[in-house]
């Protein structure tokens, strides 16, 4: 008797499993529409902010599917998964995003000129995307010090991402000229007059986001299905499978931006949005949430697992920092980063070994600046932005 019924709960288990698997098969396609709507939507905004305040925005709307799934590990105070969303995310937005962004635009620049890409040139208004990583990251190793999360922190990673949009808010937005390098759909929207333009544009970005957000759920379940019917452990979940499909609708635009060739820096600004967003937005929301459920302002505390996986995440982010100070992303950084991402994920005891890789690199490439052998420009580019578009406007409102 005890075992027809345990049998018959297997069945009905695998038979559940089996329809959010299946589910897939339409979350997926509806989940790459979803994505190219606010894709559309961010490049047509760049011709009415700023390129970087159109990211940025993407980058919001993107990581709605990450903000849930840290939001409920928050709310149910599940503090040993609590970095498992986070640092997986930011992880593997670095370690495989970045290089499969160069990966695509490498692929169609052969496709399309013959010749190998060297690497991603960046524009100088890229320039504020990078720097903003600094801060963050520079704040995040006194997180690591202390082993402990407040709402402190909470108010000082806002207070940074604020500041971050402020300095956005300031650029102009993108030349009209370029407009006629756009594809059909952009380049239609942007034909119209501004009133239907802009309405449009809040639109797709509107309808796009709500897509995401209702797909979010659904999308998750198919992923966790398949993930249960394979035996993958729940933080392998939480860390690896969760993130990348919360990055989906990220990896959808910037993939659709970097077989341009020319939209590549655009993609992989696309991405260290999401980075800046995550390091501070994201984070930030982690002890509103905890203390909100606990009804108590209370710290929380890392162990020694968790201040692994936050000084693994730093290491790596600090990397893709210092590799992108002088404006360009090349082929051997691009590979580098994803051989020491998949070695981590193929071999999760190496981590620590992995930590010590990271800061080997990051010293080589101090060395390389020191020496003048690469040029920070990065920090000259963004000293020269504030100075005509923060500071100088500052002066003439003063007047």
């Amino acid at each position: 008797m005890k075992l027809a019924l345990a049998a018959k709960k297997i069945a009905v288990i695998a038979a559940s499993s089996s329809a959010h698997g299946l589910s897939a098969l339409w979350t997926f396609p509806s989940m790459v529409g979803a994505s190219m709507l606010i894709a559309w939507g961010a490049e047509c905004a760049q011709f009415v902010v700023s390129q970087g305040m159109a990211l940025a925005i993407l980058a919001w709307l993107q990581t709605l599917p990450e903000f849930a799934v840290e939001a409920v590990i928050a709310w149910n105070r599940d503090v040993p998964n609590l970095t498992a969303n986070f640092t997986g995310s930011l992880r593997l937005l670095v370690g495989l995003g970045w290089p499969l962004i160069y990966v695509t635009a490498a692929f169609f620049h052969r496709r399309k000129h013959g010749t190998p890409l060297r690497e991603i040139v960046l524009d100088k208004e890229h320039s504020i995307n990078v720097m903003a990583l600094f801060l963050p990251l520079i704040y995040f190793l006194w997180i690591l010090c202390k082993g402990t999360l407040t709402l402190v922190d909470s108010a000082v990673l806002f207070i940074l991402y604020s500041a971050y949009l402020f300095i956005l808010n300031k650029i102009p937005s993108v030349d009209q000229e370029a407009v006629e390098d756009m594809e059909y759909v952009p380049r239609t929207v942007l034909s119209y007059a501004p009133r239907v333009r802009n309405t449009i544009i809040i639109s797709l970005f509107a309808s796009g986001g709500l897509l995401i957000y209702f797909l979010a759920a659904p999308f998750v379940m198919s992923l966790k299905a398949l993930a249960i019917a394979a035996g993958v452990s729940q933080f392998v979940f939480i860390q690896w499978i969760a993130p990348f499909v919360s990055e989906f609708p990220e990896k959808v635009s910037a993939f659709y931006w970097a077989r341009k060739v020319t939209g590549a820096p655009m993609a992989l600004m696309n991405m260290v949005s999401s980075n800046i967003n995550q390091w501070t937005v994201l984070v930030a929301m982690i002890p509103i949430v905890f203390c909100w459920s606990s009804h108590a302002n209370i710290p929380i505390v890392f162990d020694t697992m968790h201040l692994h996986e936050i000084a693994l995440t730093i290491v790596q982010s600090a990397l893709g920092f210092i590799l992108m100070l002088n404006m360009r992303f090349s082929w051997y950084e691009a590979a580098g980063l994803f051989v020491l991402w998949l070695t981590q994920f193929c071999i999760p005891q190496s981590r620590f070994v992995i930590i010590f890789v990271y800061l080997g690199w990051f010293c080589i490439e101090i060395g390389l600046h020191v020496f003048k052998r690469k040029q920070a420009q990065a920090f000259t580019l963004f000293i020269q932005l504030m100075k005509e578009h923060v500071f100088m406007e500052g002066l003439v409102s003063d007047r």
